[in-house]
């Protein structure tokens, strides 16, 4: 581990500090060159746009252009480490969005003093780019945030520890539940976690047809039902009219576990009080909530995904908000929509059924893969991810009318 730690902090320390710069997109070798780059030529650019605000996508990058923000106060599993601690973590954002997707993004630190200086900072450098993706911001703050700037902005707003978490994990989680045989409207589903992921996570699988009544979602005080008084709005949403209090109440009889809360927090004995043919996804990071190892040996008749790459079924936000983005800036979205997200889960849960290529294969360090209780969700470093995710993406945008520029008949060919 300490020789791990060593390598991650050289890593990001050589040879150039950091893990992003700027590239020039024009020669800037000549006085010519250097005229039309800037005085005189880049006037004629902004006369076009301050005529015409839309040219600013013909003009400059912000078409291509997406802002990681974040205030650091809920940095990976680290908690609350301030803004500049975050730091390391939107530039990997900015990398992923590159190396995935081709977007073009800078990282924002937003030091504040209250929810409404961030909300009125983003808002007022929000139309410098063509999307943002904010990340790392503690619940209850985050909705807020992410809703006021949604209605404030005029570009895609997504809060990726929400959204981005919720469509991956429903990906798996429907394709996880076909394969065992049960009905997503019928199923019991445990939640363990009240925060960001969690509330998000058990909103698009109702979208996707669970019952908010067959959900119980528990906190660090326990089982989150009618008559605590200690719940904010958003836990509200799942308080469950029931006399269960304890985790070994709610998952005797649970079709599936859904973990976004924190390391060796269930036990095999409370896995073998589940229904048969359980689901499982225990996606605290690094260290889920049961160890695949102990749970596998528990139950041989679950499907079991974490949010780690050395073991089967990761549950990885790289699997879909790069693409979210690609297909919104693609069609100039003002807004990422319901529709969108999924469509996102729909095109990431198909995929999964179709033949691998030998190249991801290769990458991904196995022999073969195919649908099935190992293989529920595609490999993060699937090609067909970006033309597949992007493509259903920018199509549910114009279908729902917050594209504004309609979609190429051609766009994303797989690659």
């Amino acid at each position: 581990m300490t020789d791990f730690r060593q390598k991650a902090l050289d890593y990001h320390a050589l040879p150039t500090p950091g893990k992003i710069s700027i590239e020039l997109t024009k020669p800037a070798e000549s006085a010519r060159d250097l005229a039309l780059a800037y005085s005189p030529g880049v006037a004629e650019p902004v006369r076009a746009i301050a005529e015409n605000p839309e040219d600013v996508y013909k003009y400059t990058a912000k078409g291509n252009l997406v802002a990681v923000i974040s205030n650091g106060t809920a940095i990976l599993g680290l908690g609350n480490l301030g803004p500049m601690a975050s730091k390391p973590v939107m530039e990997g954002k900015a990398l992923l969005f590159k190396r995935f997707a081709g977007i073009d993004s800078i990282d924002i630190e937003v030091t504040h003093r209250t929810t409404q200086d961030f909300i009125n900072t983003v808002a007022s450098i929000a139309n410098t780019f063509g999307g943002i993706n904010l990340e790392d911001i503690k619940a209850p703050e985050c909705f807020e945030i992410e809703q006021a700037l949604i209605e404030r902005c005029d570009i895609p707003v997504f809060h990726d520890d929400q959204h981005g978490t919720a469509i991956v994990t429903a990906a798996g989680l429907l394709n996880a539940l076909e394969i065992q045989g049960k009905d997503i409207g019928k199923a019991q589903i445990v939640c363990m976690g009240a925060g960001a992921a969690a509330i998000a996570c058990m909103e698009l699988l109702i979208k996707c047809g669970a019952q908010r009544e067959h959900i119980y979602m528990l906190d660090s005080k326990g089982v989150i039902h009618t008559r605590r008084t200690d719940l904010n709005e958003y836990k509200q949403l799942f308080a469950n009219n029931t006399d269960k209090r304890t985790l070994q109440e709610v998952i005797t009889g649970a079709d599936v576990f859904v973990g976004v809360s924190g390391p060796d927090l269930i036990t095999a004995e409370d896995l073998q009080l589940m229904a048969e043919r359980p689901v499982v996804f225990a996606c605290s990071n690094p260290d889920p909530e049961i160890h695949p190892d102990i749970a596998n040996a528990a139950r041989d008749d679950l499907i079991m995904a974490t949010g780690r790459s050395d073991f089967p079924n990761q549950v990885n936000n790289v699997l879909c908000f790069p693409f979210i983005f690609r297909g919104a800036l693609d069609v100039r979205a003002s807004r990422i929509n319901d529709e969108m997200k999924l469509a996102a889960v729909h095109a990431i849960k198909d995929l999964a059924k179709e033949s691998v290529p030998q190249a991801v294969l290769h990458a991904s360090g196995s022999q073969a893969l195919s649908f099935g209780k190992d293989y529920i969700i595609p490999k993060p470093m699937d090609p067909r991810l970006c033309s597949r995710v992007a493509r259903a993406v920018a199509g549910a945008a114009v279908a729902s009318g917050v594209a504004r520029i309609a979609m190429p008949d051609d766009y994303f060919n797989d690659q």
